[in-house]
């Protein structure tokens, strides 16, 4: 149990307020895996919750909920909700636009979207509260919505991609329910926020199990709706996510920005080649054209965009230019992506290889390497009549 949690508990309930562990936390412990985050349900109201804490803030407009900060942990602090309520605002396709309709624990059970995430936990008698069978779904390992599946995934359609993402996590077996909405709830993420998607593509593809979530979505409407102009058959993707899912085991580190290169390459190539689509810039427009759908933060569309710009100097191997692209900062970045691409493109095999052991070589061994390389012709230019005049 995490103690920064464990205080959140102790001090609501010095207060004469019910508060227990609620989620994930309680999911994962019961699965065998190490809880990320500890999350917090409580009878409070939110300016109690705040009026008690002093280091905390309410965050969110759909959900409003407490945010508690120790050091540089944050504990979730939620009130207990209603599932249903005339104060839960919809729109005319039934998304949740606004929930301010706060209850009791067992109509918080209810509202929640999964019954493995619907178990609390009281650490005063240690005792684990389940109203909607969600025990009996992590013993058969299944992944099942609360209440009625469609109203569900309308209320918030980006719980197809958290369905998805526990099912690889745990490797539990979506309901077949779900699986029949899959179509309908991909369909259903264009009216999800970009930035919300972002930290949704965050979650699906960086926590280490993004080669087998792709192979999962890759061929329906879920891969369309997040990265519409991609090739979601890429050998090149494919070998991105299980290189990245690999770093992630090592404990290495990752950027989105590599994945985002990755991604959305074959669209850059495409409008680099076209002259007929006029685009000034190709990687602006490529970058331009996905934030209608996820919102990439800037510095992670630099990353991709550098990646790309890199790769024909590479290729080329200027041996005039070739110091100054080693100290490229994004020179790492460029190689690891041309080592991926030579995967699939057998063309860019020697290529790749010759910067492998470039790299390995002292400056003697480089120069003598950089020696090697035909020297390009320069363009003679060409004399106008005044100067045959002349």
């Amino acid at each position: 149990m995490d103690k920064d949690a464990l205080d959140v508990i102790q001090q609501l309930n010095a207060h004469g307020y019910t508060a227990l562990l609620v989620g994930g936390c309680i999911r994962d412990v019961m699965c065998g895996l190490k809880p990320k985050d500890f999350d917090v349900a409580t009878d409070a109201p939110l300016n109690e919750i705040k009026r008690i804490f002093r280091r905390s803030r309410i965050i969110g407009r759909r959900f409003p909920i407490a945010h508690v900060r120790y050091g540089r942990n944050l504990i979730e602090v939620s009130t207990f909700r209603q599932s249903v309520s005339d104060n839960i605002e919809h729109d005319a396709q039934g998304m949740i636009l606004r929930d301010e309709a706060f209850g009791t624990l067992q109509e918080d059970a209810f509202r929640r979207d999964f019954s493995i995430n619907a178990l609390y936990f009281d650490p005063k008698s240690q005792e684990i509260i389940d109203y909607v069978d969600g025990l009996e779904d992590l013993a058969n390992q299944r992944i099942r919505l609360i209440g009625e599946p469609a109203v569900r995934l309308a209320e918030d359609p980006v719980r197809i991609l958290r369905a998805v993402r526990f099912a690889t996590k745990l490797k539990f077996t979506l309901d077949a329910h779900i699986v029949e909405l899959i179509e309908d709830s991909a369909k259903r993420l264009q009216a999800i926020p970009p930035a919300r998607l972002f930290d949704e593509f965050l979650k699906l593809f960086l926590t280490g199990f993004g080669e087998t979530i792709w192979h999962q979505i890759r061929n329906t409407g879920i891969a369309r709706a997040l990265f519409p102009t991609c090739n979601p058959n890429s050998d090149l993707i494919i070998a991105a996510m299980r290189n990245t899912d690999e770093r992630i085991k090592s404990g290495l580190s990752v950027t989105p920005g590599f994945l985002i290169a990755v991604l959305l390459w074959e669209d850059y190539v495409a409008r680099a080649s076209d002259a007929a689509l006029g685009d000034d810039d190709p990687a602006f427009a490529t970058l331009r054209n996905q934030q209608h759908t996820i919102a990439i933060p800037r510095r992670f569309g630099t990353f991709a965009k550098e990646t790309w710009m890199i790769q024909e100097r590479l290729i080329k191997r200027n041996p005039r230019t070739i110091a100054r692209l080693l100290q490229h900062k994004r020179f790492r970045a460029g190689f690891d992506f041309l080592c991926l691409r030579a995967e699939s493109e057998p063309t860019l095999g020697d290529c790749a290889t010759w910067w492998g052991t470039f790299q390995e070589q002292d400056e003697a061994g480089q120069n003598a390497m950089i020696e090697q390389l035909p020297r390009p012709q320069r363009k003679r230019r060409r004399r106008n009549k005044r100067d045959n005049a002349s």
